[in-house]
């Protein structure tokens, strides 16, 4: 059915979020049946994107610049900070334009079951930040998961020893128990943002 480079194009699709083999199909079939309109452009945008982009080192965010575009934005409020799970959930509150603070990745949550332990976070540099005294709030934006209010509590732990003014929130309604930030809507995203409480 197309020979192995058609079926090797298949199995790299079916391995994408939301994609299984008969949706990596379709798609990979749509491609060649215009590869000069569809395939070439995307061959060319993937290969320049593995390229250039690279995790800023200030906030862990994807971005082809370091320090990425958000952390190099002089509008942004540098005394607020929002810690996320993923650059996923960064992209969502950006998208629904309700923080113009920074943030911060923590790229996980612990997590027993998956083996996930304070080692594998990107901790360091949020507390690092936060010590400098700058900062005047934490905004904790991790998933309404058993997970991420483990960490959201672990963190807060970590950020109450530090000398510093900052005051910790967590974001409050909007956030349903086991949803993920980055597949919310934009209202229910700004509802949580601006419904935030004490942690």
């Amino acid at each position: 059915m197309g020979g192995p480079e058609v079926e090797r194009l298949i199995g790299l699709l079916s391995r994408l979020p939301g994609l299984g083999p008969r949706s990596a199909r379709r798609a990979a079939l749509r491609m060649l049946q215009q590869p000069e309109a569809r395939m070439l452009p995307l061959a060319s945008a993937l290969s320049d994107a593995a390229r250039a982009v690279r995790p800023c080192r200030e906030c862990g965010n994807l971005d082809s610049r370091d320090p990425c575009g958000v952390c190099t934005d002089p509008q942004r409020d540098r005394g607020l900070i929002c810690v996320v799970e993923g650059v996923g959930d960064l992209w969502a509150l950006e998208r629904a334009a309700v923080h113009r603070g920074l943030y911060h990745v923590l790229g996980g949550t612990l997590s027993a079951l998956g083996g996930t332990g304070p080692e594998d976070l990107n901790v360091a540099p949020l507390l690092a930040r936060v010590e400098q005294g700058d900062v005047a709030e934490v905004i904790l934006a991790l998933g309404a998961t058993v997970d991420g209010a483990t960490t959201a509590h672990w963190l807060t732990e970590r950020l109450h020893k530090l000398d510093s003014p900052a005051r910790i929130t967590r974001v409050g309604q909007g956030v349903p128990i086991g949803g993920a930030l980055d597949v919310l809507d934009d209202g229910t995203l700004a509802a949580a943002l601006r419904g935030r409480r004490a942690f």
